[in-house]
């Protein structure tokens, strides 16, 4: 809101900021709708054409090889070969919009117009797929001649990409698999997060400000530096008590340490925004700091709960790298983006199939997203500026 005021106050005038907000929307939902679009075609529409074509149809580019020249009629001094296009079924039916001889130029001729294709021949190939090929002397091939043909196919919709994929790809394991990694690995670092921004907001105590510095410095900390020596200290453990360190349990802690310092970053600026009358009022009435933090300081901090939720559940929900090291690559560990990473080595050509696997994996953060993006900028915005 105040970056829009300003704009308007420097002189931008409204019509621009709302058509430059509109531009800006369209141009990140363009690649949701084609990858949306995509995953409901067919693979060789796929293939032939783009996905703003899906509606108006796709032009596919098939060979086919005319009769054979033994079944040539004579007329007076030509001899001519007629059919279809379509006979035998190597060809897919549909509107033959152009023809040519060579697989360089299949639309070196219009459909329904006479070629000439020289040495006495012509080709007319009509839309409907019947042809009349003529030729001023008796045919000296043994087989029919080959063509290639531009073949406008009729739209065509379908649910096997995605029935391909929650049955055969095993897509629909690792979609719960990512389920079970992400809901807990989001609430837990919440919770404990939520405890430690109310202490270090209105609680005092010796080495406030050095863990407040602490936790804005963690923030920088690269994830990569810490992987290492946290699978060690959770093999250690682990065989410790006889257990193994790859398990939910273990990815739900790394994960909550990992978003522990944002978390808390982000709400000990919004809890240290709120009202201190309201606080003060609450202490002087008889209430514990925990009642205080209950039902007072969480209810007015959903914003910034709900802000950083919509960090934390995008990042386990899109990890790869720390799934993979915690929790494993056997069949049944793999998250929804292992199993999109083997299907890219597997099924690399087949878009109806990625596609399909894309639109599952980002569906879940789409719905997460619009569910809770009302709050995301009060939530980033807290504690930035505070009244007098």
């Amino acid at each position: 809101m105040s970056a829009v005021a300003s704009l308007r106050r420097i002189g931008v005038p409204r019509l621009i900021l709302h058509a430059s907000v509109l531009v800006i929307c369209i141009i990140w939902l363009i690649p949701t709708l084609g990858i949306l679009v995509t995953s409901f075609r067919d693979a060789g529409q796929i293939t032939s054409s783009g996905w703003w074509t899906a509606l108006t149809g796709a032009a596919e580019t098939s060979a086919a090889r005319l009769g054979d020249p033994a079944s040539a009629r004579q007329d007076g001094p030509n001899y001519i070969i007629s059919g279809s296009v379509f006979d035998g079924g190597d060809v897919k039916s549909g509107s033959v919009v152009a023809f040519g001889t060579r697989v360089a130029a299949p639309t070196e001729f219009e459909a329904g117009k006479e070629a000439d294709l020289g040495d006495g021949e012509k080709l007319t190939v009509n839309t409907d797929g019947s042809y009349s090929y003529v030729k001023s002397g008796p045919f000296d091939d043994k087989r029919g001649k080959r063509i290639y043909l531009s073949i406008t196919q009729p739209p065509n919709f379908t649910l096997n990409n995605y029935r391909t994929v929650l049955t055969s790809a095993g897509i629909g394991q690792s979609f719960i698999n990512s389920l079970t990694v992400a809901i807990p690995a989001t609430i837990i670092p919440i919770l404990i997060a939520a405890f430690a921004a109310y202490a270090l907001s209105w609680m005092q105590f010796p080495g406030r400000s050095l863990i407040i510095a602490l936790v804005v410095g963690l923030i920088v900390v690269p994830l990569q530096m810490t992987l290492i020596p946290l699978l060690t200290l959770y093999n250690d453990i682990g065989n410790l008590f006889g257990v193994s360190s790859r398990s939910y349990v273990g990815i739900w802690l790394a994960h909550a340490a990992f978003g522990m310092p944002l978390a808390i970053y982000l709400l000990r600026n919004y809890i240290a925004g709120l009202p201190k009358e309201i606080i003060e009022s609450a202490r002087v009435d008889g209430a514990s700091d925990f009642e205080i933090f209950v039902k007072i300081v969480l209810p007015l901090s959903f914003p910034a709960l709900a802000s950083f939720s919509i960090f934390q559940f995008l990042w386990t929900w899109n990890d790869l790298l720390v799934a993979m090291v915690f929790l494993g690559t056997g069949k049944d560990q793999l998250v929804l983006t292992g199993s999109l990473n083997a299907l890219l080595g597997s099924m690399g050509g087949k878009w109806e199939i990625l596609t399909a696997s894309a639109f599952i994996t980002i569906i879940v953060p789409i719905i997460v997203f619009f569910a809770l993006q009302r709050y995301l900028v009060r939530g980033l915005l807290a504690g930035s500026v505070k009244g007098g």
